[in-house]
């Protein structure tokens, strides 16, 4: 019971140090499906993603891109004063249809990971769609071209997933991609090393945290957000989640 107690006290202390004295740096957050008709862990209905955004715009976030993000760590623009990204993994149509106008109503940007050998399959992102997003303001990534854990196979096929991924948009008619979503966040030294070999500037796990200038960019820290249970009281703990991991300096080893 003594040491449930500290516990509690430990874990109420960090919460109300994050909620007084927030610890500084750019918040990611990870989502797939925004829409009404799918039931799954991976979707957040519409009603609940509109909600979410606002929440994020009265707590005075304002949304960046990840090429924004590379920009000010090299000096060259500065970030606002609670910069967020918002991705989308795999790259669905609702993407296009349900998400896209409930941030253009707000002014709000996001990064959409695309992978690649799925587009214009029933449900996912079409070339069309992907090109006109990216019109109106959408940063589109990759997230390989089979959606397959590159851990889980040869260098030389994990370099083939990445290289086709980004040639093949390319190609299409996608202004470059350089940013990158891991599969199933899952990562190792020898992938990284391909990012960069395939000219990607940027990657994102699926580990909880805030990311600084100082953070290495090929393993910035998302926030998970799936299909809420507990309404928006879910949704704010997810966000002080991220900043408690940054407050007890988690993932450390991410420093450049």
């Amino acid at each position: 019971m003594a040491i449930l107690l500290l516990l509690l006290l430990v874990a109420g202390g960090l919460f109300v140090s994050v909620l007084i004295d927030p610890p500084p740096g750019v918040l990611i957050l990870e989502y797939h499906k925004v829409n009404d008709w799918s039931q799954d862990v991976y979707t957040v209905p519409t009603a609940e993603f509109t909600a979410q955004m606002d929440e994020l715009l009265a707590q005075g976030y304002t949304t960046i891109s990840l090429l924004d993000f590379l920009r000010a760590k090299k000096g060259k623009q500065p970030l606002p004063e609670k910069p967020l990204i918002l991705t989308f993994d795999d790259g669905y149509m609702d993407n296009y249809t349900d998400m896209l106008p409930i941030l253009e109503a707000r002014g709000m940007k996001a990064t959409v990971f695309m992978v690649t050998n799925d587009i214009g399959l029933p449900g996912y992102l079409s070339w069309n769609a992907l090109k006109d997003m990216q019109e109106r303001g959408i940063e589109i990534g990759s997230h390989t071209a089979n959606h397959l854990p590159l851990t889980e196979m040869s260098p030389a096929e994990a370099d083939n997933e990445l290289r086709a991924s980004k040639l093949i948009m390319e190609w299409n008619g996608i202004r470059t991609i350089f940013g990158f979503s891991y599969p199933n966040g899952k990562y190792a030294d020898y992938i990284t090393a391909l990012l960069k070999k395939n000219e990607y500037l940027a990657a994102v796990t699926g580990e909880p945290g805030l990311n600084t200038m100082a953070t290495n960019p090929y393993l910035l820290q998302r926030i998970n957000i799936p299909r809420p249970r507990l309404g928006m009281t879910e949704f704010r703990f997810r966000l002080y989640k991220a900043a408690i991991c940054a407050r007890l300096g988690l993932w450390s080893h991410r420093q450049t």
